[in-house]
């Protein structure tokens, strides 16, 4: 365990020096950030009390709390009570940075792939009019996917764009919100709602689960700058891989 070897943890993640200017607390986020990424540190290895960190790095406790906190909240590290701080095992995606599948799980040095279910050009229904504030008869495209990390499927997911948003149903490869950006259609902000589930039989054996497992839905409604609808997902996550968190300020009164 990383625990066991303070002493050479500096080694194991590279020097603070040349990382730029900027605080040291962010030198050292963007160090372990990196050391996950590329898998030196793997998923739940524990890192070293806060003291030998701050003894070998030659700074103070203040700042080694001040990356790890914010590494916490990026859901790449996670503290145990009474056991320490380590890397994240199970994936948590932060509800409240819009961010894609593809990219979250980049950031955690997993691989991501998906298997397409269906690529599709149709005209919106009902339902999908209604959240993208479509008329009748609107052309859009759909993608229906498995996504995988490291060949674990996480996630069904089911998108629906307006047509207007790219140039067609086969520019998205590996990343929708990819595609989206290059033609110059990114979500802007987001609205999510997430809510508990119980897989379907056809759910349960596209995940490599049970029926009746527990999973995790998220709605998203994706928007333009100017307030247009531009992306309608309905992603069913795994209840035993996902973890969503959200960090929360107290308002000032």
């Amino acid at each position: 365990m990383l625990g066991d070897m303070a002493p050479g943890f500096s080694q194991l993640i590279g020097s603070l020096d040349g990382r730029g200017r900027g605080p040291l607390y962010q030198k050292l986020q963007q160090a372990i950030r990196e050391a996950i990424q590329n898998r030196v540190l793997s998923p739940d290895e524990a890192l070293p009390p806060e003291r030998d960190l701050a003894e070998e790095f030659k700074v103070s406790r203040i700042t080694i709390r001040k990356a790890l906190d914010g590494l916490v909240s990026e859901g790449l590290l996670t503290r145990r009570q009474g056991a320490g701080t380590f890397v994240a095992a199970r994936v948590e995606k932060s509800f409240s940075k819009l961010s894609s599948f593809t990219e979250d799980m980049i950031s955690r040095g997993r691989t991501p792939r998906s298997e397409w279910l269906k690529k599709a050009e149709g005209a919106v229904t009902p339902e999908e009019s209604m959240v993208l504030g479509s008329s009748p008869g609107t052309p859009v495209y759909r993608f229906h996917r498995i996504r995988y990390a490291d060949d674990l499927p996480m996630a069904l997911e089911y998108s629906t764009v307006p047509a207007f948003s790219l140039p067609s149903v086969e520019a998205v490869g590996a990343s929708l919100y990819e595609a989206l950006a290059a033609a110059g259609h990114r979500p802007a902000r987001a609205l999510q709602r997430l809510r508990a589930v119980l897989f379907t039989a056809e759910q349960a054996e596209l995940l490599g689960v049970k029926p009746g497992d527990p999973g995790l839905l998220i709605e998203r409604r994706g928007f333009l700058k100017d307030g247009r609808a531009v992306e309608f997902t309905q992603s069913y996550y795994r209840g035993d891989a996902y973890d969503f968190v959200a960090e929360l300020n107290t308002l000032a009164s």
